[in-house]
């Protein structure tokens, strides 16, 4: 009686490509920095997926399921989770920064001129406007996730409007959708080979030398998003009734993609499929992630606040109590819309820092760690928004296997 040999999932290849490139990156470091254009081809596949699989999935969410009624008041729950959520990483963000203090030991110089009264950077017009799409191809074109969703949105609520008429739009969107996710299916094939290239190119071009200069200020980054995930979102799970085994399965893959190309974009599609497996209804998935990915950025508004404040402290800047609730403020604003691009966190902090006459010798500073940090709190924004996608079915109703409720039957997404 002849054993079978089980083959390794895509997860263990996954775990596997990451060993491997950080292993080619320190020992052939130039032969691995020719490595970035597979790590972009791999890219460029996933940024393809999501435009389409964003409108098939949202609009037959709403038009196919006569769910147009409800979405608002999911759209208003996702959002009082969101800022929430948000705030609660803010605040770590800005307890590290003060409790550990990574920034003294370092001297940066400061710039010539005196530094200003700290003044916040008005965006809410500039973001709001920036919601609405000229035009929805070149939404798609740009890979704006908020745009897409936005424009889906209104035209799957026209759909659901107009009724029997509408039934081909429909059916074309939920094939579309259906077509897509085995497209993602053939795409997540190259993914060890993606994040072997990623993880090589960055090792062998940063270095593991950048890690001792910044070495702190990593470490704080790292332990609080673990804090986050452990006592934050873990305290979500438990009272939302998460079932913990199931949830650790769903979102492994996509954790593990975002953190080896720190690119939330990267994850979105098997974040998807993997959230309607998961039993969240393809209604609530199609709005609340693709939100999160705008509205509840939680590993990037964690880190904003910690690296502001090591810029201030690297220069010998004490910010006061007031001037931090106002920082605190300030990235509560200009932190929304950051997901998607590698490393987009430091348009925002550049920002901050001019608002806040902090020298950008900081912030230029932090580019050489970056790539390190922005794999853990994008991996950390992709586990946040799945984690919201179930707790927002939960408030809707909706039983998971496993959640410890009675007569739980999984709904199908």
């Amino acid at each position: 009686m002849g054993s079978t040999v089980r083959r390794p999932s895509l997860t263990a290849w996954i775990f596997i490509a990451m060993a491997g490139g950080i292993v080619a990156g320190i020992l052939w470091p130039a032969t691995a920095r020719r490595l970035w254009p597979i790590s972009n081809v791999f890219l460029r596949l996933i940024q393809s997926i999501i435009a389409p699989l964003l409108f098939g999935t949202v609009v037959h969410g709403m038009a196919g399921n006569g769910e147009r009624r409800r979405m608002g008041w999911i759209g208003l729950k996702a959002i009082v989770y969101f800022l929430v959520v948000t705030a609660i990483a803010l605040f770590l963000g800005l307890a590290a920064a003060n409790l550990a203090r990574p920034g003294e030991g370092i001297r940066i110089r400061q710039n010539a001129a005196e530094r200003a009264p700290a003044q916040p950077v008005s965006t809410v017009g500039s973001a709001l406007e920036n919601i609405f799409p000229v035009s929805v191809i070149d939404a798609m074109a740009r890979g704006d996730v908020l745009q897409i969703m936005v424009f889906s949105l209104l035209f799957g609520a026209a759909c659901a409007a107009i009724g029997p008429k509408a039934r081909p739009v429909v059916s074309f969107a939920e094939s579309l959708a259906e077509v897509m996710f085995r497209y993602t299916k053939y795409v997540m094939v190259l993914a060890p080979l993606g994040v072997f290239a990623a993880l090589a190119a960055t090792i062998g071009s940063q270095g593991l030398a950048v890690l001792s200069g910044l070495g702190k200020l990593i470490a704080t980054l790292y332990l609080a998003l673990l804090v986050f995930v452990v006592l934050v979102l873990g305290a979500v799970m438990a009272l939302a009734r998460i079932p913990l085994k199931k949830f650790y399965e769903s979102v492994r893959q996509p954790f593990l993609i975002a953190f080896s190309t720190a690119s939330s974009n990267a994850a979105l599609p098997r974040a998807l499929e993997n959230m309607g497996r998961f039993g969240v209804p393809k209604h609530i998935v199609a709005l609340v992630l693709p939100a999160g990915y705008s509205f509840n950025l939680e590993g990037s508004t964690l880190y904003l606040p910690l690296a502001a404040v090591f810029v201030a402290q690297s220069a010998g800047i004490e910010l006061t109590l007031t001037e931090q609730m106002l920082l605190f403020s300030t990235l509560m604003l200009t932190s929304k819309g950051v997901a998607g691009v590698p490393r987009a966190s430091l348009v925002v902090l550049t920002g901050a820092a001019a608002s806040f006459r902090l020298p950008f010798e900081g912030v230029a500073m932090l580019l050489g760690v970056d790539a390190v940090m922005d794999m853990g709190r994008t991996s950390v924004n992709v586990l946040g928004n799945c984690l919201a996608a179930a707790v927002v079915a939960r408030w809707e109703g909706v039983k998971f296997a496993g959640s410890g409720d009675r007569a739980a039957p999984l709904e199908k997404a």
